[in-house]
């Protein structure tokens, strides 16, 4: 995905340069907009009282407005100026101002802007991500949908620059604060574009050689476990999943460790894992149409891992982080994987199949089960585009929060704030396990139409998943909701938003680095 280029101006007055377009920030104050940053050397520069002309124009301040001034000489050093409202100048409001600021832009060459007074570095870091994720757009016009994936469009539909100007006093911080934005805001997108791709191109191969191409760009390793490998080693739930195709899954293994770890430090590690399903037709449980439209996003899950694992060099995150994404298309045909069938997982944990259309809870139990087995992680994090519950419950703007661990879920929910992925924890009914159990085999992946009453889908959903992590700190998003959205909403766009990325790098740059006792 091609974006507009950032550029931190310092100390300079906004129409000091060759911008086409000025954007001016107010915030809302008790009696009217109040003037931002560079609005007064502005409007004296172009004779113009331009805080009188906001309220004459009825502009509030209110976080994304955009209200354009006429201009009295259009031959003057902008061709045309915008006042942008910051709201309280809070990193959200100042996210979605430079979302909206980025969609009214589109189609100009230069831009110059600067922050609201008082903004700080999480404002600025903000606001520079509003600039990128609001001038994002995924098309194939002009392209083969090979090519489509992390190739600009044809032709472009982003401002061409932005030049950001902060006062000298804010100089310091704010070159990079706008690195850490660009570097999120980058792989936000590169999660968007592995979900916005049609699934005749995104197999599991495909998403595999994406995530590999990626650990080569981001200096991480990477492990691919073909068909072969994920029978020889018993991952019974992402073959199952995937019997359906003629397109074989596939598990993604990422791995990240800071530059600078001291050889043999025991770092903290971090494990994320991602549901891929790369295309979800409910298999023999089949979906209606409808219902599979938007289900070439049903890996959004696998997409944050993979967008999140992109940016931990370049934020130095200071902890050990493994990325595993279960990869898989599920499909109905005659060797597709029915209901009734028992499924081995890894492990050996066996599952009783009894819908093929709750196929994401079988791909993540072997992940999970595997991270548990093998890895030693301190904690565990899957995302998943999950149930169609968790949607109804919360609907499509924000992620429900499952976890047994207070702690865990304080520090999500402190990320979700910072980088504007919202989340809700919900609860773990211990009393619906039950509902869970089977009578042949060890647990069944939905319950049995004898306990239909317990009506807490999202939440036997997390249930389920919890008998694969062992004794782990462990939390499970179920994003089925923000994981894909069918219009444009702050900065979030059509289609796949790439949520979870910002949440997961926000949590891991805080996550303490101090080395873990042995």
């Amino acid at each position: 995905m091609a974006r507009p280029a950032v550029h931190v101006v310092v100390g300079k007055p906004l129409l000091s340069g060759s911008a086409d377009v000025l954007a001016v920030p107010i915030s809302k104050g008790p009696d009217g907009p109040v003037a931002g940053p560079g609005l007064a050397a502005a409007g004296s520069a172009l004779g113009l009282d331009l805080l009188a002309l906001a309220r004459r124009e009825k502009a509030r301040g209110d976080a994304a407005e955009i209200v354009a001034l006429p201009l009295t000489d259009p031959a003057g050093p902008a061709e045309q100026i915008l006042l942008v409202g910051t709201g309280d100048g809070s990193p959200t409001a100042l996210r979605r101002a430079g979302a909206a600021l980025a969609r009214r832009v589109r189609s100009r060459e230069r831009l110059a802007t600067s922050v609201a007074a008082g903004a700080g570095p999480d404002g600025v870091r903000a606001f520079t991500e509003g600039l990128v994720l609001g001038s994002y757009s995924f098309t194939l016009r002009g392209q083969t949908p090979t090519s489509a994936a992390n190739e600009p469009s044809a032709k472009r539909e982003h401002v061409g620059a932005v030049d950001l100007h902060v006062d000298g006093r804010r100089a310091e911080a704010a070159g990079p604060a706008v690195e850490r934005g660009l570097r999120t805001a980058d792989a936000v997108c590169l999660a968007r574009d592995l979900a916005n791709t049609p699934s005749a191109e995104k197999t599991p191969a495909w998403l595999a050689a994406q995530a590999r191409k990626m650990a080569g760009r981001a200096g991480l390793d990477v492990e691919i476990w073909e068909p072969a490998d994920l029978e020889a080693g018993g991952f019974g739930g992402i073959l199952a999943v995937g019997a359906g195709s003629s397109r074989g899954p596939r598990l993604i293994r990422l791995e990240y460790t800071p530059a600078d770890a001291p050889a043999g430090a025991a770092l903290p590690h971090v494990v994320l894992v991602g549901k891929g399903i790369t295309f979800d037709s409910g298999g023999l449980s089949l979906k209606p149409t409808d219902g599979m439209v938007a289900m070439k996003a049903d890996m959004a899950g696998g997409a944050a891992v993979i967008g999140a694992m992109s940016a931990l060099r370049a934020l130095g995150v200071g902890v050990r982080v493994t990325g595993l994404v279960a990869a898989a298309e599920n499909l109905p045909s005659g060797s597709a994987f029915r209901p009734g069938d028992v499924i081995t997982h890894y492990g050996g944990t066996t599952v009783e199949v009894l819908n093929t259309d709750a196929e994401g809870r079988l791909v993540l139990a072997d992940a999970l089960a595997y991270a548990d087995a093998n890895l030693d992680p301190d904690v565990i994090v899957d995302l998943a585009t999950l149930t169609g519950a968790a949607t109804l419950a919360l609907s499509r703007r924000m992620a429900a929060l499952f976890t047994p661990d207070d702690r865990l879920a304080k520090a999500l929910l402190a990320a979700s704030d910072a980088g504007g992925d919202r989340l809700w924890r919900m609860p773990l009914v211990d009393e619906y396990r039950p509902a869970l159990d089977s009578p042949v085999a060890d647990l069944a992946h939905v319950p049995h139409q004898r306990h239909r009453k317990v009506q807490g889908g999202a939440i036997t959903a997390a249930l389920f998943l919890r008998e694969f992590v062992g004794r782990r700190s462990w939390a499970h998003v179920d994003m089925a909701g923000p994981g894909k959205i069918d219009g444009d909403e702050h900065e979030n766009t059509k289609g796949g938003t790439g949520y979870g990325v910002r949440l997961l790098l926000r949590w891991l740059e805080a996550y303490p680095a101090k080395a873990r006792a042995r």
